[in-house]
């Protein structure tokens, strides 16, 4: 089945080309089916690029998938043409008032990582987010800041400034096979990992939360939240071939320092071309999460969010 996109969004012709299926708003709606409501928080600055990235993974499963966007109220990104987010963006005020639920919500990452939570601008309005998630989400995925901020707020688990910053495609552990979001994930693999900050395993589990995925390197990639029915994943699995390069390049133009992201170009020169090893682990931990969402959400939208206990050991009826 197909995710549902406005036919005029830049993502729309993109993924098509690309072979995902995408179907237009106006012929969703003429099919007798309950889709699933996948919002995304958009918090990175190159809107476009980032939302083709997750509606990519969500729209690759045989579910029909309806796909929102939100922004932040206030707050107003200088790197996107206003055109684009008037066209495709509701602030958050608005859903908020409008009582609407959804079945899983996506909260991105943002370049703000070393300042402290309570100095982000729009973090009292985030804050309402995460309150709201507990009655209008049934599932909540935060990405690499998105989710130490979401860790931080619920668990007061910190960040840690790092020395130097993690970037490269580094090798992660499966540490727990059995989980149902690891469904087909190789013992090891590579992600993805841009960031300056890190979240560290031992306050992780002080917190009672686990951890699902690991690397020596960069300390803890995926944790499950099960009482806040949240997914936690500290690096950019929905990252696309190019995008390392793309964000070394920028530094470099910058005169910033930065060291050539490990283990990501051949013989890491960066002369030469990425080669993209995370692309089936991406789809698989999306579809993952998706089928979990499935199977589990309840049918009629307005019971989203009333159960308090492991949100994976409610089946929807």
């Amino acid at each position: 089945m197909p995710i549902m996109l406005p036919s005029d969004l830049p993502a729309y012709d993109i993924l098509d080309r690309e072979g995902v299926m995408v179907m237009s708003e106006d012929s969703a709606s003429r099919q007798d089916i309950r889709p699933i409501r996948i919002a995304l928080l958009n918090l990175m600055p190159k809107k476009i690029q980032t939302e083709t990235q997750f509606a990519r993974l969500i729209g690759a499963t045989p579910l029909q998938i309806d796909f929102s966007l939100i922004r932040m109220t206030e707050h107003q990104t200088r790197n996107t043409a206003p055109e684009h987010m008037d066209a495709f963006y509701r602030p958050f005020s608005e859903v908020e008032a409008t009582g609407e639920t959804f079945d899983g919500l996506i909260i991105t990452g943002a370049p703000i990582e070393l300042l402290e939570f309570d100095e982000v601008n729009y973090w009292d309005e985030l804050v309402r987010i995460f309150e709201w998630t507990q009655t209008h989400v049934h599932s909540t995925f935060g990405v690499c800041w998105g989710g130490m901020a979401m860790i931080n707020y619920f668990h007061q688990v910190p960040k840690h400034a790092l020395d130097h910053k993690a970037f490269g495609c580094i090798k992660h552990r499966n540490l727990d096979p059995s989980s149902p979001f690891l469904r087909g994930f190789s013992d090891e693999f590579v992600m993805p990992v841009s960031r300056w900050t890190e979240i560290r395993r031992s306050e992780v589990e002080a917190a009672g939360l686990s951890v699902l995925l690991e690397s020596d390197e960069t300390g803890p990639a995926l944790v499950e939240d099960a009482c806040h029915r949240a997914l936690y994943i500290f690096n950019h699995l929905e990252y696309d071939s190019g995008t390392l390069k793309e964000e070394y390049d920028r530094d470099v133009l910058a005169g910033k320092p930065i060291n050539v992201p490990a283990n990501y170009y051949p013989d890491d020169d960066p002369s030469r071309t990425p080669r993209n090893r995370w692309r089936s682990h991406a789809h698989l931990l999306y579809g993952n999460w998706i089928n979990e969402i499935y199977q589990t959400t309840p049918f009629d939208p307005a019971r989203i969010g009333l159960e308090k206990t492991d949100w994976r050991r409610i089946l929807a009826p």
